[in-house]
């Protein structure tokens, strides 16, 4: 699955929309983003079910704001429209896989409990 650009027009229909949404708040003269910017397409191929946004944190200045994003890249995840995660920094491939299976399994905890 490719990663969907999410701006201030679509935030709310992709959040409501989806039971599980990771998002990349990146910028294009980061380095670190630049890096990172092919691992989050990556993984978005391996993970069925989960919507793999970015947010230009230049262009979408608002949502940067509403979520406090100033470090960058920053990573968020929302599950049932809850942000559960959000960490600042790049993460390796295994990183991500690791970081979105756990995610996975609070879900099933939380379910069966």
């Amino acid at each position: 699955m490719s990663t969907i650009e999410l701006t201030a027009d679509n935030f709310n229909e992709v959040i409501s929309g989806n039971d599980f949404v990771i998002t990349d708040f990146w910028v294009e003269w980061c380095g670190p983003c630049r890096r990172f910017g092919p691992v989050f397409e990556q993984v978005s191929d391996k993970h069925e079910g989960v919507v793999f946004a970015k947010v230009d944190t230049e262009a979408q200045r608002d949502l940067a704001e509403a979520f406090e994003i100033t470090p960058i890249p920053t990573l968020m995840i929302v599950r049932e429209k809850i942000a559960i995660f959000r960490q600042a920094g790049a993460l390796p491939e295994a990183g991500l896989d690791d970081l979105i299976n756990q995610a996975r399994t609070a879900l099933v905890r939380r379910l069966t409990a």
